[in-house]
């Protein structure tokens, strides 16, 4: 059987401190090339170890306004993902009310009324 393979890259620009300038990813396979962004988080799983690996980086143009809307979007998509693969709605729905939370104290979204 013959099974097909996809391949995505991250590419990674450093300055001379070691500090990313520009950041781009590639998927072939989805006509997407080069795409530049500001930040990142990668996080993976070993399933033999049991630990997460992660990769954090963000470029010297991220700004906090940006880096705030950037977690607040990401812990959204986190908890959805969750949702999804484990179905266990009272987590979900606590870790829904710290993205709320998340999203009023940085501002990124409007503080609801009680």
């Amino acid at each position: 059987m013959n099974k097909k393979t996809s391949q995505i890259s991250i590419n990674i620009e450093l300055g001379d401190d070691k500090i990313p300038e520009h950041i781009s990813w590639s998927a072939p396979d989805q006509n997407q090339l080069d795409q530049p962004v500001k930040a990142m988080l990668l996080s993976l799983f070993d399933g033999q170890n049991k630990q997460t690996l992660k990769i954090d980086l963000w470029t010297k143009e991220m700004q906090v306004v940006e880096m705030d809307r950037f977690f607040y979007q990401t812990l959204r998509s986190m908890t959805e993902s969750y949702f999804k693969a484990t179905n266990n709605q009272s987590m979900a729905r606590a870790m829904q009310q710290f993205v709320q939370y998340f999203g009023e104290q940085t501002e990124i979204i409007p503080k609801e009324k009680n």
